[in-house]
């Protein structure tokens, strides 16, 4: 469980920490976020910027998180350029992964010295959301229905919008 998606994210430092040795501190949060996806992408990591996760109460939506990056559909990176990491930073990565397919996630920050936290939230843990099926972005809608869940992560009046495969069979 704790080596989930390891080396992906070990990748993800790694590109962290040869930006902040190139860039510093100082930038705003989209500098670091563009020379992130510069810098995955010439190692050949798909990152999606800016990736939106819908939040729904009582079945309509409520807001959306965007995620800073998505990488490889499997992590959830989060970018920091603050003096320094603080507990509502890390409740953000959480909250996302807590609201999404997505069990691994990375905050960066890119303050006066580099901090990496890394999370897990198995999806065993998300109650309704623990079967949701594999699946990626890219896949077509024909092939999927939309349905809303109740009682979301143990808060009876929040519900997330799941997308599962349709049958074709």
């Amino acid at each position: 469980m704790l080596n989930k998606h390891k080396e992906l994210t070990e990748q993800v430092i790694s590109t962290f920490y040869k930006i902040y040795n190139a860039l510093g501190y100082g930038f705003l949060e989209r500098v670091y976020e563009n020379a992130m996806v510069i810098e995955l992408k010439k190692g050949g990591i798909v990152a999606i910027q800016q990736s939106p996760l819908k939040v729904y109460y009582d079945d309509e939506i409520i807001g959306e998180y965007f995620a800073d990056l998505l990488v490889e559909d499997k992590v959830i990176v989060e970018l920091k350029a603050s003096k320094t990491l603080v507990i509502e930073h890390e409740a953000q990565l959480l909250n996302y992964l807590k609201a999404s397919r997505y069990e691994v996630g990375l905050l960066l920050n890119f303050g006066p010295k580099p901090e990496i936290k890394r999370k897990v939230y198995d999806n065993e843990r998300k109650g309704s959301l623990s079967w949701l099926m594999e699946g990626t972005n890219q896949d077509s809608d024909e092939y999927f229905r939309y349905f809303p869940i109740k009682n979301h992560l143990r808060n009876p009046r929040l519900s997330v919008l799941i997308r599962v495969p349709v049958n074709n069979e």
